[in-house]
C-alpha cells in the first residue's frame, strides 16, 4: 500500500470551517473541565513535590501529566502542555504564541482548546491574570477559532471564593457558576472579541475561570527575580 505524502498548510479558514470548531468545542467544554478537576485532585491527594523557582510551570507540568493519565486515552482529543498557536504567529523568525496547557483536536491539531494558568498570591494579586485575559483571549492572539477557553488560578493564600468575587468586579462581567460541585470554584465569564478584519473567528467568547488552591507553596526567588 502507498505511503500518503506528508503536506504543508497554511490554509485560510472559511466560515464552515470555523462552524465546525465552534460546535466541537461546545460539545466538549464540559469534558475538559471535568479532566482539569479530576488532574487537580488527584495532585491534590498525592501532594508531589513542586519548584518554587519556577512555581507556575512546575504545577503546570505535574498538573499536564495529572490529567493526562486521569484520562481515558479514547477520547477524541488529548492534553498538551506548551502548544504552539500559529494561526496568529507573526511573520517568521517570530516565535508563534504558545498556551500553558490546551486539549488538542486529534483529527486536526490546528485545533485547541486553551488553558492559561497564573500564580496567585492573594485572591487580590490579580493584574497578570486578567491581562491574559484581556490582552490574549479577547485580541483572538490566543484561541482564535474557539467560542472559549480557560483561566486557572493557582492560588497561594486566601479563599478559592473571594478570587471569583475579585475577577467579576475587576472584569465588569457577570461570573456565572458551572459544574454541580459547590467545593469547586469554577465560574464562566461571556465576553466579545476584537475579530481581525477578514477573519471568521467567533466574536462571542466565555472565559473559565477555575481557581485550584496551593496553600503551603511560595515562590522562591533567585538573585535578581522579581515577582511578575
Amino acid at each position: 500500500m502507498k505511503q500518503p505524502e506528508w503536506t504543508t498548510f497554511a490554509t485560510i479558514f472559511d466560515d464552515a470551517f470555523v462552524a465546525a470548531v465552534v460546535d466541537w468545542m461546545r460539545f466538549s467544554e464540559e469534558a475538559f473541565i471535568e479532566h482539569i478537576w479530576a488532574g487537580y485532585e488527584v495532585m491534590e491527594r498525592t501532594r508531589p513535590p513542586v519548584d518554587g523557582r519556577d512555581l507556575e510551570r512546575s504545577i503546570t507540568q505535574i498538573l499536564d501529566n495529572m490529567i493526562r493519565d486521569e484520562m481515558s486515552g479514547d477520547e477524541p482529543y488529548y492534553i498538551q502542555h506548551g502548544p504552539y498557536e500559529r494561526e496568529t504567529m507573526a511573520r517568521p523568525p517570530a516565535q508563534p504564541p504558545a498556551y500553558d496547557l490546551a486539549f488538542v483536536f486529534r483529527a486536526d491539531p490546528r485545533v485547541m482548546w486553551p488553558v492559561e494558568a497564573k500564580v496567585l498570591e492573594t485572591p487580590r494579586t490579580l493584574a497578570p491574570y486578567l491581562a491574559d485575559i484581556r490582552n490574549e483571549f479577547l485580541t483572538c492572539r490566543y484561541g482564535p477559532f474557539s467560542p472559549s477557553g480557560a483561566m486557572l488560578g493557582y492560588l497561594l493564600a486566601g479563599r478559592t471564593s473571594d478570587v471569583l468575587v475579585n475577577v467579576e468586579a475587576r472584569l465588569n462581567s457577570p461570573l456565572v457558576p458551572v459544574g454541580t460541585q459547590h467545593a469547586r470554584a469554577s465560574s464562566k465569564s461571556t465576553h466579545s472579541r476584537v475579530v481581525p478584519p477578514g477573519k471568521a473567528y467567533p466574536r462571542t467568547f466565555d472565559c473559565y475561570h477555575i481557581v485550584l488552591s496551593f496553600h503551603g507553596l511560595q515562590r522562591v526567588l533567585v538573585e535578581g527575580q522579581h515577582l511578575e
